[in-house]
């Protein structure tokens, strides 16, 4: 069709074929007064439409006066059940006219591509329409019902502890937040907990900014609430908790079954901050800005700012939350000052690089911020050349490994899932891994300060080894350097 048409600007219809589907859709157009013209070719069914006031001819829908008939009609609507029909109608009017709107009615994709091919600008299928409508009535069903269920767990106590995943990232803090909200909209009041630190840059900010609360898990007696809920919790390196577990929300698998009241896992999207925006929107929450601006900055972390493994779901969620977000305060958690150990850590990566054609590892020494690793992992993958990075270092007694890649023939998930899954934790995607692996796998030994260097230097050479294995580049390949 030529030239811009809005459906606003289109005044006048014409329905070829009013069976059901057709008699359905001028029913509509009429209830917003709309000009319909109705053309049939079963004389009692035509009768009848006019007994309801309705504009309907006789008429074949195959002849060619048909398009003398519909010649100032803007949108012709071809909707009986015969294909073949509506595939000479279709071919007929568009051949006498490229301004008119056609819709025209397929019943299998097949037909759908021969309608498409001579000249109809959108073509149905209803029962494929009726099949996604069944789904989607499906989806708000058990959506409603598990959305009872949760508001029926949670409301059974009177105190709501709402535990976020070890050292935890933007998904799993709003998804916490987010929880904590809908308990205190039930009246119960809801605590945040979490173990290990907020290292990273942007999760403190993003905390700060926001004025989350938070508690350390070794802080509480567990014993004190009367329900436990885990948010964006499957990884490996959870804590296992000493007490029933009453809710489990992820968008991974758990490793661990924790046996949870209710249990809410949806591999199918990619952020749990996905599915604990759809409970907000059941709930009807009038929601608060903090909680809207963390949901949408979960999402888009996860997601690395919708360019990972994004869903329909994940963008309809940041569509929902982008009105109520502040975007000022997103971007300044999206842009915060880089730490000195941040910047220590990078630095003796830089030092301790080894690269084999594009694919960057290096040693980063001993740390106290394990989330300093991903950053630096991060800034390595814009070295000009680099298309993977892997970045790992001591602390207390466990290897952590942080892994990014945009080259889109590598899975840096698998690559570390290959390299370390019989040895210690891995969780992650296609461009984005970490993993965590007891010390004394690799050395038998424990951190003691006479044996740093030793220890440094047998893990560096075991893990260099794997990781380059897993990546097809065991033999060596590329200029082999490292930094100096």
């Amino acid at each position: 069709m030529n030239g811009a048409v809005s459906m606003t600007s289109m005044s006048s219809y014409a329905i070829l074929g009013c069976g059901s589907v057709g008699h359905a859709v001028a029913e509509e157009l009429v209830t917003v007064d709309k000009n319909v013209l109705i053309l049939d070719r079963d004389e009692g069914r035509v009768e009848a439409l006019r007994d309801q006031d309705l504009d309907a001819r006789t008429a074949d829908i195959r002849d060619r006066a048909v398009v003398e008939a519909v010649a100032d009609r803007d949108v012709v609507l071809i909707l009986s059940s015969d294909v073949e029909a509506n595939r000479v109608a279709v071919e007929s009017i568009r051949a006498a006219s490229d301004e008119k709107f056609i819709v025209a009615r397929a019943s299998d994709p097949v037909t759908a591509d021969e309608l498409r091919e001579v000249g109809a600008d959108v073509v149905i299928n209803p029962s494929a329409v009726i099949a996604d409508s069944a789904l989607r009535a499906l989806e708000q069903g058990e959506l409603e019902h598990r959305a009872e269920r949760l508001a029926g767990v949670i409301g059974d106590g009177e105190r709501l502890a709402v535990l976020a995943h070890r050292s935890p990232g933007p998904d799993s803090i709003a998804s916490a937040v987010a929880l904590q909200a809908i308990a205190e909209a039930k009246e119960v009041e809801a605590d945040i907990l979490y173990e290990g630190e907020i290292g990273h840059q942007e999760n403190r900010a993003f905390v700060n900014l926001l004025g989350i609360e938070l508690s350390s898990l070794g802080d509480v007696d567990l014993d004190d609430y009367d329900t436990l809920a885990l948010v964006d919790c499957a990884k490996a390196s959870d804590p296992v908790v000493d007490v029933d577990v009453d809710v489990f929300i992820d968008h991974f698998e758990p490793e661990v079954d924790y046996g949870a009241t209710f249990t809410d896992v949806r591999p199918n999207v990619s952020s749990t901050s996905t599915i604990l925006t759809k409970y907000v929107q059941e709930f009807d929450l009038s929601l608060p800005e903090a909680v809207a601006t963390a949901l949408l900055y979960g999402i888009r972390a996860e997601t690395l700012d919708f360019k990972r493994d994004t869903t329909p779901a994940d963008l309809t969620a940041a569509a929902y939350l982008y009105p109520f977000a502040d975007h000022d305060t997103l971007e300044q958690v999206e842009s915060p000052s880089m730490s000195p150990e941040t910047l220590d850590v990078l630095a003796e990566a830089i030092r301790n690089r080894e690269v084999r054609g594009s694919h960057l590892v290096s040693n980063a020494g001993f740390i106290r911020d394990r989330d300093a690793l991903s950053q630096a992992a991060q800034h390595l993958l814009n070295l000009e050349g680099i298309t993977t990075s892997a970045v790992f270092a001591i602390a207390d007694d466990t290897i952590y490994l942080a892994a990014r890649s945009k080259d889109i023939r590598m899975n840096i998930g698998s690559v570390l899932q290959d390299a370390f899954e019989d040895v210690g934790g891995v969780v992650g995607h296609s461009t984005d891994a970490s993993a965590e692996i007891p010390l004394g796998i690799f050395t038998g030994l424990e951190v003691a300060g006479n044996n740093r260097e030793t220890l440094l230097e047998l893990t560096e050479e075991a893990v260099r080894a794997k990781l380059f294995e897993a990546m097809g580049l065991d033999g060596g390949s590329g200029d082999g350097s490292n930094g100096g």
